[in-house]
């Protein structure tokens, strides 16, 4: 390789690496900083706040918030990732065959995914208001008493998942279908001449041939509902009382929500959630190298 094709690939590849240097690990690196350091609004202006090792991580762990939002973490996100994945799935498989007006019914799917998220959690708030929501007004037509969707600590957390359930469908519907379309028709011909019924076809070819376009499906749903925010702060603000409160909006809360910022611990429950997700990076490797 000649040193005008070394300066070439070089020249190529700089922009890629200033874009990810800037905005990736700069501010990555400076969520580290905070997080390691004691910082005030007066040293986070200044520049000199003192180093602190690790007492950001050990005050957030040690905070009464810590646990229950982690829970409901854990919880938004399992649920959030095996109904979209479900639905998604279902509906791609719908999708795949050939019927009039497929293309606008699946066009029509996407909706909620190109709706800005303040709109929908907005629109989500409306519907679920416990005196004036649509939903409420069905249940009392059907005779069940009206549920306090947003205001009522059993519901709440239900309510931002069922909301979030909605917005990610038609992201699983358009991948899981995309790999669907790559399946050769002949592997369907030949087990329907062998006996396969509808259900032994799913199961057998098309579950098994999904499973690299499944495996990137859930990977990035993850990360994207681990940092879930809007929707949540739009309807509960996290409460009442906390019980929608996840690592996300605890972590705004702190950085942003109070009167006197607290810059380092917020940054340190960010980091808790880099790290969950490296995790699931990591294991998404792990299973699709076996």
């Amino acid at each position: 390789m000649t040193v005008r094709s070394k300066v070439s690939g070089w020249a190529f590849l700089a922009p890629v690496v200033v874009y990810l240097g800037a905005f990736y690990a700069y501010p990555l690196y400076r969520n580290l900083d905070l997080s390691l350091r004691h910082y005030t609004v007066r040293s986070f202006v200044r520049g000199d706040a003192p180093f602190s090792g690790l007492d950001n991580y050990r005050t957030v762990v040690g905070d009464p918030t810590f646990w229950p939002a982690l829970a409901h973490t854990l919880i938004f996100t399992a649920a959030s990732l095996a109904a979209q994945f479900a639905i998604g799935l279902a509906l791609a498989v719908f999708f795949n065959r050939y019927f009039p007006l497929a293309a606008t019914l699946r066009a029509l799917f996407l909706v909620p995914w190109l709706l800005p998220l303040i709109v929908s959690a907005s629109t989500w708030s409306w519907m679920l208001n416990s005196d004036s929501g649509i939903v409420n007004a069905f249940l009392g037509h059907l005779g069940i008493d009206p549920v306090n969707w947003l205001t009522s600590p059993d519901w709440a957390l239900a309510s931002v998942t069922i909301a979030n359930i909605w917005i990610g469908i038609p992201f699983n519907l358009v991948v899981l279908y995309s790999g669907l379309q790559a399946i050769p028709d002949h592997l369907y011909e030949a087990a329907a001449l062998d006996g396969a019924s509808s259900r032994q076809q799913f199961w057998r070819i098309t579950f098994p041939l999904l499973r690299p376009v499944s495996l990137i499906t859930l990977l990035l749903g993850l990360v994207y509902t681990l940092k879930v925010f809007d929707i949540i702060w739009i309807m509960t603000k996290g409460g009442p009382n906390g019980a929608s409160t996840t690592l996300a909006t605890w972590s705004y809360r702190l950085g942003f929500g109070n009167l006197l910022p607290e810059f380092g611990p917020g940054a340190a429950v960010g980091n808790l959630l880099i790290v969950l997700a490296l995790v699931a990076g990591l294991i998404y490797i792990r299973t699709a190298a076996t």
